[in-house]
């Protein structure tokens, strides 16, 4: 199938958000109800299949990974900390047993991560300590 040059354009300009959110990018002619078709130019031009909320934080985790060039557990202390702070802000917590994944992934414990969790950002008011130890 020939695609024309602006559809291609567009579809190569949407790709990235694609990728970013673990979606899948489909002709629209492929979409199902709870697809989200793009339109351009008047007409649809491809629709984007998000992902499964159980596969998000796999992604998330996953991003990370290919970010930082190493598998998480391999990175410092410091830096793993901020891998919690990342998936903290995009949400992955809210998801059911998400700090036990997230503890696997970057190879400390629950207890850690709830750690993690507890700490303000590097420079806070406390140096970084505040609500340490106490896991939800």
């Amino acid at each position: 199938m020939t695609v024309d040059p602006d559809r291609r354009a567009f579809l190569d300009a949407v790709q990235p958000l694609v990728d970013a959110i673990g979606g899948e990018l489909l002709p629209p002619d492929r979409a199902r109800a709870d697809d989200v078709v793009l339109s351009w130019a008047g007409r649809e031009a491809a629709a984007v299949r998000l992902p499964q909320l159980s596969e998000s934080l796999e992604h998330l985790l996953h991003d990370l990974r290919r970010r930082h060039g190493r598998p998480l557990s391999q990175l410092d202390r410091k830096a793993k900390q901020s891998v919690v702070r990342q998936l903290e802000a995009r949400g992955a917590f809210a998801l059911r047993h998400s700090v036990e994944t997230a503890a696997a992934a970057l190879g400390v414990s629950r207890f850690t991560v709830y750690n993690y969790l507890n700490r303000e950002p590097a420079g806070g008011r406390d140096g970084g300590r505040a609500g340490e130890g106490t896991p939800p």
